[in-house]
């Protein structure tokens, strides 16, 4: 009887099992399933692994060795070694974390501010300060609504008090400044740091010793503004002193070479710009119509003099400004304010006109029926005062100083003119006001208050315009 021995079972050619394990690397899981079911016995699904680095390859069978039917000693099982694959092709989903919530702009239903036609301030620029300071308010009130409310209200002062754009932003600022400051310290343990012990500059470089050494650079310049007082300030104004063709281009009165207490003016012919006002219906309704007046009666004018002064003493640096009200005459002195270099009034008097008043002109001048009624200085009474107090080579500090001598009708060519000295770009006859001065170069806003002007505010900003503009030169002459 014959035995036949049974032949192999034939095996798969290498080229077959290497194409299978080329696709575990390349195909997708769905093509990996259906290619190894007949191999891998089903499975229930196992949760993946993290991934594996992107940058990683997994090492493929030399091409001469053969697959093993078992796992190796110490070597993971093939199931476990295809979804450890397929895992570096799956990304996983971290769910965000929930954050409190907290009241914002972008949640509120914010107010809208209505356009306005030709309005002084674009609808777009009160807007957006009008969100500002809802996100400021929102942080110290109460409830959204009062947030909502104190915003509204702060931006509405400060569109009233604006006649233009630049002095509404001006306001806006400070307005959000101050609404900042209102803020609670939302950091309380700040205040523990200034307990630590405070190493100064000199000891870091130095060491010790450096901490008591001194030393100073000496540098051959002009003397500090903080020290510019008495004569040092008074030497320096005189540069911006008024040369006499601008005391006569500007119209400053003059002694009349003739008439002694007589004035003249050297105004020169202009050509007047054509006012779009002439012709329209007018803006104020009043019993009698009113004029200036001031350049049509150049009689009582007084003078000031020379005086004898000690060698280390000066004859004085002042600001003045005036307020003028509508009588039958024209314009008439009723109120005078003189200031020091220390912004201190030093003389502030209402004055009873010549004349019947006939507008107190209280929007502009701030004077009312009521700070007249019992006044009995007269424009003599004021010029005797002034006279004692300035000499002819004190320096009278003013804006279109000339309008207040001819008030006072008196004859003074030492002084510096802010209206001068930071002139219109359109040259003569324009000239800038104080207010828009103020706001563009020390970012203050003056003449705001609904009852008018002040005479001691406008003589303080004359001088603080004044003491600016030197502190501004010194620094380009170092």
């Amino acid at each position: 009887m014959s035995f036949r021995t049974p032949s192999p079972v034939p095996r798969p050619p290498l080229r077959c099992e290497m194409r299978v394990l080329l696709t575990l690397n390349d195909r997708s899981f769905l093509v990996l399933r259906s290619s190894v079911m007949g191999l891998l016995s089903s499975c229930t699904h196992v949760p993946c692994p993290p991934p594996a680095p992107t940058g990683a390859k997994r090492a493929l069978p030399a091409s001469g060795s053969q697959v093993s039917h078992g796992p190796e000693p110490g070597s993971q099982p093939l199931k476990t070694r295809t979804l450890s694959g397929m895992a570096s092709k799956t990304t996983t989903t971290v769910t965000p974390k929930r954050m409190a919530h907290s009241p914002s702009l972008q949640s509120l239903k914010k107010p809208v501010i209505p356009k306005e036609f030709g309005g002084k301030v674009p609808t777009v620029v009160r807007q957006r300060y009008l969100n500002l300071f809802i996100e400021e308010c929102l942080k110290f009130c109460s409830s959204n609504q009062e947030a909502i409310e104190k915003a509204l209200n702060e931006e509405k002062v400060a569109y009233d008090r604006s006649p233009s754009k630049n002095i509404y932003l001006n306001v806006a600022v400070n307005t959000l400044k101050k609404l900042r400051g209102l803020v609670p310290n939302a950091v309380p343990n700040l205040s523990k740091a200034s307990s630590r012990r405070v190493v100064s500059h000199e000891v870091v470089l130095g060491g010790k010793l450096a901490a008591k050494t001194s030393f100073s650079l000496s540098r051959p310049s002009s003397p500090r503004v903080e020290e510019l007082k008495g004569t040092a300030l008074y030497s320096r104004l005189r540069e911006y002193l008024l040369t006499p063709e601008q005391l006569k281009e500007n119209g400053y009165p003059f002694p009349h070479p003739e008439r002694p207490g007589g004035a003249v003016i050297f105004t020169a012919e202009e050509k007047k710009p054509k006012d779009p006002a002439v012709g329209s219906v007018g803006c104020q309704v009043a019993k009698q119509h009113v004029q200036d007046g001031r350049k049509e009666n150049l009689e009582g004018f007084v003078r000031t003099f020379q005086k004898e002064l000690p060698e280390d003493a000066h004859a004085g640096v002042f600001a003045l400004d005036c307020e003028m009200s509508y009588t039958t005459y024209g314009l008439e002195l009723t109120r005078v304010t003189v200031v020091d270099t220390d912004m201190q009034v030093v003389y502030d008097t209402f004055v009873k006109p010549d004349n019947a008043v006939v507008d107190y002109n209280t929007r502009f001048s701030g004077v009312t029926e009521a700070d007249l009624v019992d006044t009995s200085i007269t424009l003599r009474d004021v010029q005797a005062v002034l006279l004692s107090m300035f000499s002819a080579d004190t320096i009278l500090i003013g804006h279109s100083l000339e309008s207040d001598l001819l008030a006072l009708k008196v004859i003074h060519g030492t002084v510096v003119d802010t209206s001068v000295l930071f002139p219109h770009r359109l040259g003569l006859p324009y000239k800038r006001s104080l207010r828009n001065l103020m706001a563009d170069y020390l970012r203050q806003i003056i003449q705001d208050n609904v009852d008018g002007h002040s005479s001691s505010e406008d003589a303080s900003a004359c001088m603080h315009l004044v003491i600016w503009k030197i502190r501004e030169d010194a620094k380009t002459k170092r």
